[in-house]
């Protein structure tokens, strides 16, 4: 495995940082990069959040935070005395005036090194933290910003929140994180393609049948219920994971791997993609919202009362029309794939927590093989995100024997963690050290968003105007009926990860 290249010094302030986020992913994330000594003696972690706490209660809080994540047995004592050492925290209200002038202090002790500031705050804050810091006259050029998912709501929203950051902060020093794109499978779907001629003559829709990309997941809303209800799956899942996943799929060959070079292909093809409006949002997407069921053998309550916690007499979602779940067919409007799909989904509670891509050849024109051979499978290339990242690639092969001609589908398995033996980085790892190396080519650039967002907009207009409304599926299935129907049209099925 490639060997870990030190950072620069810097110091990195996260706001939000006793929510969720900090807590399960960036703290853990930043434990681990110190770990593999990738993160100087220097550099400072400062957390900012309205509780009130002391920095010897902080350092004990990340701690706990630690073990829950990673457990017991991963906090190693040497590690944990210089990342506790790193450790800082600051009270600050977002909306209110006291303990701005205090960051400003603490960050202009080292005016001249890396200031990274990470905003894992919900998207109404970005503008405003983003000008507050201008006001302060703390950002340089060593300076930038992480917008956690989702910048704004639609189009109007985002394009609001794009001009309050970029304001304060040029486009170079912004960085729009997908953690997706960070993921290991992911950044192999470039080497994939791009460096085995084996690939690229036939990733087109002369070779390629059609796409599928699913992102599912076992879990309710939890404690999430407020934010979910006033965002639903296409937001929060859609319009940026799986459109970024479509892209790197879908997009030509950059000239190289240069940060604008790999975002100007990926924009060309959201800007290609066919608009759902109209009629036809009921003819390639699906809603669903997920009723009581089983998953995993444990009954579960339905969405409408999950977000309503259960509780007798709170009537939050009892007439909820948010989507946990959507199916789309997706069209692309170029050479390479014209008449080729791409079918999406994503939801919550479905039978197992999984994110793959399938790329699905055309099958062999015509078959030499007796009937009695067995049937004759297309070829197809399993990308997984997660759980077990890796690539599969099916193949056609005849079963050892003397028994006569029998024909077996056989996968061809590049599992990462059994092929190199070595725990890698996980998506924050990555991505945090390439902010702090002033790399933006794994985040989002603003029209990247802004596109992303506006052919969104349309599909949610078009469920308003037609009334579409989610249909009820039974927690622990893979959607609604409707979902197998928008293949089974085509000629097609999903593809169901628990066939593994």
């Amino acid at each position: 495995m490639a060997g870990f290249v030190p950072v620069d010094p810097f110091d990195i302030v996260i706001f939000g940082g006793t929510g969720d986020l900090s807590r399960r992913k960036l703290l853990p994330a930043l434990y681990h990069r110190d770990t593999d000594q990738q993160l100087p003696e220097s550099s400072r972690i400062i957390s900012v959040a309205r509780s009130t706490m002391s920095d010897e209660e902080n350092v004990q809080w990340v701690r706990q935070c630690l073990i829950d994540s990673l457990g017991d047995d991963c906090i190693e004592p040497e590690v944990w005395e210089r990342f506790a050492h790193r450790l800082h925290y600051l009270t600050i209200d977002l909306t209110g005036d006291d303990g701005w002038a205090q960051l400003a202090e603490m960050v202009n002790q080292e005016r001249d090194r890396i200031q990274v500031y990470y905003l894992a705050t919900s998207p109404g804050f970005f503008g405003p933290v983003a000008t507050r810091l201008g006001t302060l006259g703390v950002i340089h050029d060593n300076s930038r910003i992480v917008l956690e998912k989702p910048v704004g709501t639609d189009l109007e929203s985002a394009r609001a929140i794009n001009r309050e950051v970029g304001a304060v902060f040029s486009e170079q020093q912004t960085y729009r994180i997908d953690h997706y794109l960070g993921k290991e499978t992911v950044q192999n779907l470039m080497a994939l393609r791009f460096a085995n001629s084996l690939f690229e003559p036939l990733w087109q829709r002369g070779a390629i049948d059609h796409v599928q990309i699913t992102v599912s997941e076992k879990l309710g809303v939890g404690t999430r219920g407020d934010f979910y209800d006033r965002t639903g799956a296409l937001r929060d899942m859609v319009q940026n994971h799986m459109l970024q996943l479509l892209c790197l799929v879908a997009m030509e060959a950059p000239t190289s791997l240069d940060q604008n070079e790999i975002r100007d292909e990926k924009i060309k093809v959201l800007r290609a993609l066919r608009p759902i409006s109209g009629d036809d949002v009921k003819r390639k997407t699906v809603r669903g919202q997920y009723k009581a069921g089983a998953v995993d053998g444990e009954t579960v309550d339905a969405y409408r009362n999950e977000i309503g916690n259960g509780e007798p007499g709170k009537e939050s979602g009892k007439d909820s029309g948010t989507e946990t779940f959507v199916a789309l067919k997706v069209e692309i409007d170029n050479w390479r794939w014209a008449d080729t799909p791409f079918y999406l989904r994503t939801g919550k509670r479905l039978p197992t927590k999984c994110s793959e891509i399938v790329v699905q050849l055309r099958p062999v024109a015509h078959s030499i093989f007796a009937p009695d051979a067995g049937s004759l499978l297309p070829n197809r290339l399993v990308m997984r995100l997660q759980p077990n990242e890796g690539v599969t690639l099916s193949l056609m092969t005849k079963e050892p024997g003397p028994g006569g001609f029998k024909l077996r589908s056989l996968p061809l398995d590049l599992t990462f963690a059994e092929a190199f033996q070595l725990r890698y980085p996980d998506a924050y790892e990555r991505l945090l050290v390439e902010v702090i190396r002033g790399n933006p080519a794994l985040f989002m650039r603003r029209d990247e968003v802004e596109a992303a967002w506006a052919w969104t907009d349309q599909i949610i207009q078009g469920w308003e105007t037609q009334q579409v409304k989610p249909e009820p599926y039974m927690a622990g299935t893979w959607g609604p009926t409707a979902s197998a129907m928008l293949l089974d049209r085509d000629g097609r099925d999903w593809r169901d990860p628990v066939d593994d």
